[in-house]
């Protein structure tokens, strides 16, 4: 997932189109699928609807389903959105929509709960090669619906110019809650935040898993954000941004932790793997390095973003579908998207070929193993953008009342 992509959910959150909330159920249905996929006989015609970031992306797509296409005597028509989430609102409201889509777990649990999705990831073989944190984020009601096409994790970013006029070395990289705080008053000067961070939950949220919590219960039924384990890490963020060493992007007059890191506002800053191409863009002359996050009082944690090959459930070519999702994340394929433009592989068995291939992403790979999607429950959009509100002004936040506050808007929208 691109950080375009990100953005661009992130505004149908604020303006509250769609979304959702955290994994739903737990484990994964074995069993068959609710029925038999639909098969037009003869060749047919697949549409697919992407998100693309760039011309990049949408040529490697475009190249991978006309291969399919070939070998299968099948076509493919590739079109590019220019609203995702408007326009798959409407296809799936006409009852015409695209065979394939990219589905954002995010938008996820909406799309599973109406019945628009078709669930054929049971009949993926090698299904339990994807992180099975990313097959939780397509999971609703205990069934795995779609399979993950490839993810991003967030990871701590460093200017090494900073870091070596403050005295620091390769040993006070911080590996700990304790050590980061340390390391970003050190690096705190007149102008210049020791640590930048994106303004929301999408960012916030990565403290709280490593503090062994959740915005939601683990079977998403209600709401938890008003537990020790929340309220603890945002606590220990909060102390730091009043304290200075920590600014929010939008303390620092900057749009996302990126723009205020590659400014030099600030020294470090929480971004995901996305930013390379951000820095090699917009900050040609920066000089940064990407190591893990550090581990919290319950050990690591990231935050995951991801999508799905989604399957329209009003396909009338189901199985063909879910064949060239098939031949669209075999490890080669998926390989190859990551050359063109920069995704990292959803399959485990990808890992160590990616790493090999691009060894300044291994920080973002590793929070393939302990990392925490999106929030992706169904009816969850406008609860998430009333905390996201309440949270802008994060150094004056009154904590108790808004995570008092988005339980109690969960709980409603949960049916509780």
């Amino acid at each position: 997932m691109t950080r375009n992509s990100r953005i661009a959910t992130l505004s149908l959150v604020l303006s509250g189109a769609l979304l959702a909330s955290a994994c739903g159920g737990g484990g994964f249905e074995e069993e068959g699928a609710t029925s038999a996929p639909a098969s037009a006989s003869g060749p047919v015609e697949l549409k697919m609807l992407i998100a693309s970031s760039g011309d990049a992306e949408t040529n490697a797509v475009k190249e991978a389903t006309e291969a399919w296409a070939k070998s299968s005597g099948n076509t493919v028509t590739v079109t590019v959105a220019s609203d995702m989430p408007q326009q798959l609102a409407q296809g799936f409201a006409s009852g015409n929509p695209a065979d394939i889509v990219y589905m954002d777990a995010a938008l996820f649990g909406n799309y599973a709960k109406q019945g628009s999705l078709y669930a054929y990831a049971d009949q993926i073989e090698d299904n339990d090669d994807f992180y099975e944190s990313l097959r939780e984020a397509f999971t609703y009601d205990g069934k795995q619906y779609c399979v993950p096409k490839d993810f991003s994790t967030l990871a701590l970013q460093i200017n090494t110019d900073s870091w070596t006029k403050a005295g620091l070395s390769d040993a006070d990289v911080p590996t700990t809650w304790e050590e980061l705080e340390a390391v970003s008053k050190k690096l705190t000067t007149g102008g210049q935040a020791g640590l930048g961070i994106g303004v929301g939950i999408d960012r916030l949220g990565a403290f709280i898993v490593q503090n062994g919590g959740w915005w939601l219960k683990d079977d998403a039924s209600a709401g938890a954000a008003n537990t020790p384990e929340v309220t603890e890490a945002l606590d220990y963020v909060q102390r730091n941004v009043k304290a200075g060493n920590f600014q929010m992007s939008n303390q620092l007059d900057s749009g996302w932790g990126g723009e205020a890191f590659g400014t030099k506002k600030s020294a470090m800053t929480i971004e995901g793997n996305w930013i390379k191409g951000a820095v090699t863009n917009d900050y040609p002359d920066l000089k940064y390095k990407t190591v893990e996050l550090p581990e919290g009082p319950e050990g690591k944690g990231t935050l995951q973003f991801t999508q799905c090959w989604g399957v329209s459930a009003d396909s009338k070519a189901q199985a063909q579908a879910v064949e060239l999702v098939k031949a669209l994340t075999t490890v080669e394929q998926q390989m190859k998207f990551a050359e063109a433009f920069g995704v990292m592989p959803s399959r485990q068995s990808a890992a160590d070929q990616y790493t090999e291939k691009f060894p300044e992403d291994a920080p973002f790979v590793a929070g393939g193993e302990y990392g925490h999607g999106p929030i992706n429950a169904p009816g969850m959009e406008q609860v998430v953008a009333d905390l996201n509100s309440k949270l802008e002004d994060f150094g004056g936040a009154n904590l108790p009342q808004v995570l008092e506050g988005f339980d109690t808007n969960a709980n409603a929208a949960l049916g509780q």
